[in-house]
């Protein structure tokens, strides 16, 4: 915490669960909320519908039992996130992280024979039951969950599928944290060599010393090989896991979860897709350029995210909270009043430690009405907007905090969306207030950085992970043959601009690892030209508008992406022209850079 500030910079946990990994109020709320998940299994297991529209109470009180004891388990879960992050040597916080990953998945087999038993009304007697006032407002989710539960195996199969997914599936997800938290990445300053935590060594990519980059990625690469043969097993059984149970259940496509889950249509994605690879030609004229200014031929993978020029001095975490708070506020009260919440009232850990783990996540504890928000802050102006970013998804909860619970469970696409939005404020504002133009064009580039970690290294992954599925249905991938294929989709992905990339992103990126959600990178880049299209709306429209994007986000569990956004924007997303007018803001900011240098 700064001096004389009110601006926190180490979050409070205890105010949830009082001593971190030790705490015995947390062993207790894991008890309780174990006793629950069981009275719910009773619930549901000695139900049985009558296919009658007296019914309707009954599933009235069930759902009503499921929001209570699925909040409890948020809480919990939230609460180890927020332990493992703060610090990846604490030991007990595994064993936390395997007793919530079994409360997720008993909560999991309860539901499935709800979601079964659903499928047993015919589907006139469905529609009146979902025209009864206590059932109504969820009509959306529980059709959602009655139509997948229609395409998924019987009952006792799932059952079955998610009792082995805790030591199978998810213990090859935790493991892969585990290893992490091993990785330390040597790097030599003066006359000593230090050694980096992964999060410490990804925040000196951007270190204007090509030296300095050069050496860190030598020492990153050579960390992250020395342990990429337990991530290539890892990778491995994770995606055998999920392609033998979706064989099972008869899907062919390995994209089916994936859209079904961010609730979109595969046309969509194909359009977004196809309009961005023919939109590429800018974007490597930009780091062609970028080359030039940084005096090489082309740019190598870690020169990707160097900064052009100067930006004064580095940022503190004060005056970087008092940026965020302040262009917030020419968009709307709400917004503003959220993120001083999360400032003044320790609900942010930005502090620059070693031990942390990498990236920045925002989290959050339903029972508590809480947002708790997770980054490193070093000081760059890309460290202002990763905090806005994560304030963006914290405001999305915030303002869906008067729905039901069960329309609050948005899908990632959409996640994506008012984190990018809040970050478009920013990052717009720190250009328009560069103090020279020599300022003005490292912001702007650091703006377009953005747009070319979308554009081009989320389609990396994208084109990476939906290769390697479909060779991995003929067996398992090897570390070389992943390196290659990686490789290649950068290749493609960055329209071959690049002199040197970097084979083994597969293994240090948490993304391909991660078992909530499979295929956790197209939903990156479609929050990201769909929050475009609002930004443009909003700049549009002024400072009116923040009623209508609250309306917006409410409706972001509750609908399809489609429905979303003709009912609020008034476009078709299976068209290419939205996609075109977003990606064209982005073009904009490139053109602007070119005329600039």
């Amino acid at each position: 915490m700064t001096k004389g500030s009110t601006y926190y910079d180490v979050w409070d946990l205890d105010v949830f669960f009082s001593g971190g990994s030790s705490s015995q109020a947390f062993i207790n709320h894991i008890h309780s909320s174990k006793e629950d998940v069981e009275r719910f299994r009773s619930r549901v297991t000695d139900w049985q519908p009558s296919n009658k529209i007296t019914d309707q109470e009954q599933i009235a009180e069930i759902v009503e039992f499921f929001q209570r004891v699925a909040k409890e388990i948020r809480q919990a879960g939230a609460f180890v996130s927020c332990l493992h992050a703060q610090n990846t040597n604490d030991k007990k916080v595994s064993g936390l992280r395997g007793q919530v990953t079994e409360l997720s998945a008993s909560l999991q087999n309860a539901l499935t024979v709800f979601d079964q038993k659903l499928t047993t009304y015919d589907d006139q007697i469905w529609e009146e039951l979902l025209q009864v006032e206590a059932l109504h407002q969820l009509q959306f989710v529980l059709n959602e969950r009655r139509i997948n539960a229609l395409e998924r195996l019987s009952q006792e199969e799932e059952t079955i599928i998610n009792a082995l997914s805790i030591d199978g599936y998810h213990g090859w997800g935790q493991l892969y944290d585990t290893i992490v938290g091993t990785i330390k990445v040597p790097f030599k300053e003066g006359n000593e060599t230090k050694e980096l935590s992964v999060g410490q060594a990804a925040n000196k990519f951007s270190h204007p010393d090509h030296v300095v980059r050069k050496s860190i990625f030598e020492g990153w690469e050579e960390s992250w090989s020395e342990k990429a043969e337990y991530l290539s097993k890892t990778l491995n059984h994770l995606a055998g896991f999920r392609l033998n149970t979706y064989k099972l259940r008869g899907w062919e496509d390995v994209l089916k979860e994936p859209l079904q889950i961010n609730r979109m249509q595969k046309k969509t994605l194909d359009t977004m897709w196809q309009v961005i690879s023919d939109a590429k030609a800018p974007f490597v004229t930009f780091l062609e350029r970028k080359a030039k200014l940084l005096g090489k031929d082309r740019l190598s993978w870690y020169d990707l995210d160097a900064p052009i020029g100067q930006v004064e001095s580095k940022v503190s975490y004060e005056e970087g909270a008092e940026f965020i708070i302040e262009h917030f506020s020419r968009f709307g009260k709400e917004m503003t009043g959220f993120a001083k919440k999360a400032f003044e009232q320790k609900w942010i850990e930005a502090e620059d430690r070693p031990g942390k783990a990498p990236g920045g996540f925002h989290t959050f504890f339903p029972e508590s009405n809480q947002s708790r928000i997770f980054m490193t802050f070093s000081g760059t102006p890309s460290n202002v907007s990763t905090l806005a970013h994560e304030l963006g998804h914290g405001f999305h909860t915030y303002a869906m905090r008067d729905q039901h619970y069960l329309n609050r469970n948005y899908a990632m696409n959409v996640a994506e969306t008012a984190s990018t939005f809040a970050e478009m404020i920013v990052a717009d504002a720190s250009v328009k207030q560069a103090k020279n133009p020599e300022e003005k064009l490292a912001l702007l580039e650091d703006k377009i950085q953005r747009s070319v970690a979308l554009l081009m290294n989320i389609h990396a992954r994208f084109l990476f992970e939906t290769r390697f599925y479909e060779e991995r249905k003929n067996g398992v991938v090897g570390t070389d043959r992943l390196n290659q294929l990686m490789k290649e989709a950068q290749e493609e992905a960055y329209g071959g601009a690049l002199a040197e990339y970097h084979p083994l992103f597969w293994a240090s990126k948490l993304h391909f690892f991660i078992t909530g959600v499979p295929f956790y990178n197209f939903p990156y880049t479609f929050g990201y030209l769909f929050s475009l299209g609002i930004y443009a709306k909003a700049l549009e429209e002024g400072e009116g508008y923040e009623e209508k994007y609250i309306a917006l986000l409410k409706d972001t569990a509750s609908m399809t992406v489609e429905e979303l956004a003709w009912k609020h924007l008034n476009v078709d997303l299976t068209k290419p022209d939205f996609w075109e007018k977003a990606v064209q803001q982005c073009i904009a900011d490139v053109e602007e850079f070119l005329s600039l240098t």
